[in-house]
């Protein structure tokens, strides 16, 4: 199957600033593609990642901020 999706191959990721030091439970994000947010796990940077719309992003970000 072709992938769709933009390439992320050279992306420069950027870790959330609630994940540990330690190599736990982490998140990374590419915030400069216009109108969508790559997310993958950090444990597994050669898998896949999520692709999610600017604007349902920035809901969840609310949301999480408000947890």
């Amino acid at each position: 199957m072709a992938s769709t999706g933009p390439d992320l191959s050279t992306a420069v990721w950027r870790r959330s600033s609630y994940s540990n030091s330690s190599g736990g439970d982490c998140v990374e994000v590419r915030d400069d593609l216009p109108g969508i947010v790559p997310v993958r796990d950090s444990k597994v940077p050669d898998g896949s990642a999520l692709l999610i719309s600017g604007v349902a992003w920035a809901s969840f970000v609310d949301w999480a901020g408000t947890a």
